[in-house]
């Protein structure tokens, strides 16, 4: 099929991988405008702009697509289908009608549930035994357009942001090539979603991070897994913002014994912190401007003992 392909991130750029694998003609890729990013705040490319510019294919960054530009350059392509996966920028109802077979969206959960921008972190912190892609014709809502292809997938016990981002990413690039398939051969039939099970998966905001001690560790673990690699969970001691990487959640019942936040043992197998229930050991962590480094290793250049307490809940 001929079609437009809009996305930014590494989810996105999978999935135009796999696209292009399968022999589809990219008549046109939309990506958001450079951003500035990492330490020095230097433009940077997305993922889905260095693949496009890897295979010279045709490239459009519009800050919007509500430009007459941005209109004619989608009209122009002539496609088929136009493929969404992450993109960022909202689809006005234009340019939802001008491919041949609309606006086709691969959204990262099972529809209804976690519509909206963060769906895997949103699963992993709701506690969710699986997840999985949504593959959907898009309307004007927010993801709540008919569905045409749906594929589970599994969340690990201890699954991190990035290893679901991963699996669902693979999956996603494999459903959005049958999907195509089956359009063009005209067995794929969009079907609406359910009334019932809507969740919104919410904009992660920087607060979230801010680990609370009096909250279960069950909880705090979920929070520390779901938001590793990015924005990553974070937690204050002696007013330093330290980012927590990697832990694992602790069964004793500290909470009779020490207030939220007491650290209950520090040496090289981690950084055990009393919780509100249970507690957390925390394996790898790093300091602001720091590197990563397993517990032990960072307790040689930042000190810290039992009895030491961290702020019960940090500041965003």
């Amino acid at each position: 099929m001929r079609l437009v392909f809009a996305g930014t991130p590494a989810f996105a750029a999978t999935a135009l991988s796999a696209l292009l694998a399968a022999g589809h003609e990219i008549a046109l890729i939309m990506t958001q405008p450079d951003r500035p990013a990492g330490r020095g705040m230097k433009l940077a490319i997305s993922p889905v702009k260095k693949l496009a510019l890897e295979k010279n294919l045709p490239l459009s960054q519009p800050d919007n697509l509500r430009s007459a530009d941005s209109l004619a350059a989608i009209g122009a392509a002539e496609v088929d289908v136009m493929v969404v996966a992450a993109y960022g920028l909202i689809l006005p109802a234009v340019v939802l009608a001008l491919p041949i077979f609309g606006c086709i969206n691969i959204h990262a959960s099972l529809l209804p549930r976690w519509r909206g921008a963060a769906p895997i972190q949103r699963a992993l912190l709701a506690g969710d035994a699986e997840t999985g892609v949504s593959i959907m014709q898009m309307d004007a809502g927010l993801d709540s357009g008919p569905l045409l292809l749906q594929q589970t997938v599994a969340i690990d016990l201890r699954e991190t942001g990035q290893s679901l981002h991963d699996k669902l990413a693979a999956t996603g690039a494999r459903c959005i090539v049958d999907a195509l398939g089956r359009i063009a051969a005209g067995n794929l039939k969009a079907i609406a979603q359910p009334d019932q099970g809507v969740t919104y998966a919410a904009k992660l905001l920087k607060t979230e991070t801010a680990i609370d001690w009096r909250r279960p560790a069950a909880e705090i673990d979920r929070a520390i897994r779901a938001f590793n690699p990015a924005p990553l969970a974070h937690a204050r001691m002696r007013k330093t913002a330290l980012k927590l990487w990697r832990a694992q959640p602790v069964a004793a019942d500290f909470g009779r014994i020490h207030p939220p936040g007491i650290i209950v043992q520090a040496g090289a197998s981690g950084i055990t912190v009393c919780c509100g229930e249970g507690g957390i050991r925390i394996e790898e962590l790093q300091k602001a401007g720091g590197n990563r480094l397993a517990a032990g290793a960072f307790l040689r250049g930042f000190p810290m003992q039992a009895g030491d307490r961290f702020e019960t809940q940090a500041a965003g």
